[in-house]
């Protein structure tokens, strides 16, 4: 059996709402989603997918085009339940094909998995849009946190791990290990007035880290409780955790292609290894 390689590629790594103006196309303005694929034998039996913001359209047109490969199976997690965060979904064309298996996984203990359902069936209701969440077509199941772990883990070649850490009504991170390689999904999150210890734990030795990092200083000094992160907190906590590679993402919605492009400059002078998230942006591992 080959080892197993990660390929990852962001569709969207914008913040709180999609942009579409001029001088926002360099970064992108759509919502976070990330792709993530686990080749085994050189054949993917299954696409897995971290948030389903209106980056999940391209991810879609890009499954059906081929770009990537087709898979047995979907597997659809989600960070938290945030509209920018799960917007997409009813547009992402997988969902309406019959001979398609998907599953969505929120491990929040405390909603069972009919709630899970009914909160994703919520924003498809007539009022709000023309296709109920029943009527979709493809094979779709909501999948308990152990059903997660089995799925996740490749026949126990991945170890798959996440935990709850501070935002508005609660928000996860995901660590992905396989053949001593590891990658971390960590946004949505707020560390305080210093650095959360739990979330550095969870981060070491990360070969790739993707951290929200939505504020400068001084924007997050007016932010408290919002559940955001600044760039300086998101390098901190790579620099301590050791992290190897470093993406910033979850740009404000106000910050166009010229603020980034000098923020990465800055944050790059800091921590090389790092760049701010840009919808394209690929990463094999």
């Amino acid at each position: 059996m080959n080892s197993p390689v990660w390929n990852i590629k962001l569709y969207g790594g914008r913040g709180s709402i999609p942009v579409c103006e001029p001088g926002f196309q360099k970064y992108g303005g759509n919502t976070t989603c990330i792709y993530v694929d686990l080749l085994i034998n050189d054949r993917s039996k299954m696409i897995v997918i971290f948030d389903a913001g209106t980056g999940i359209r391209r991810l879609a047109a890009d499954i059906e085009s081929g770009e990537i490969p087709q898979a047995d199976f979907i597997l659809l997690v989600f960070t938290h339940l945030h509209w920018d965060h799960i917007q997409g979904f009813p547009f992402f064309s997988p969902a309406y094909n019959p001979n398609q298996k998907i599953g969505i996984v929120y491990p929040q203990k405390d909603l069972h998995i009919d709630e899970v359902k009914d909160l994703f069936a919520l924003q498809m209701q007539t009022q709000f849009f023309p296709v109920q969440l029943e009527n979709m077509g493809c094979a779709l199941n909501f999948l308990d946190y152990k059903e997660a772990e089995k799925l996740l883990s490749a026949n126990g070649l991945v170890n798959f791990s996440y935990r709850e850490h501070k935002h508005p009504g609660g928000a996860f991170s995901y660590r992905l290990e396989a053949a001593g390689k590891s990658i971390i999904i960590c946004t949505d999150l707020e560390h305080g007035t210093s650095l959360d210890q739990k979330v550095v734990d969870f981060c070491k030795g990360a070969d790739l880290l993707i951290h929200d990092a939505q504020y400068t200083d001084e924007e997050i000094a007016l932010h408290r409780g919002w559940g955001h992160s600044s760039f300086n907190q998101a390098i901190e906590t790579a620099e301590i955790a050791n992290v190897k590679n470093l993406v910033l993402t979850h740009h404000d919605p106000s910050h166009n292609d010229v603020f980034l492009e000098n923020m990465e400059k800055h944050c790059q002078a800091r921590f090389p290894n790092c760049e701010l998230a840009k919808e394209g942006l690929e990463f094999k591992i």
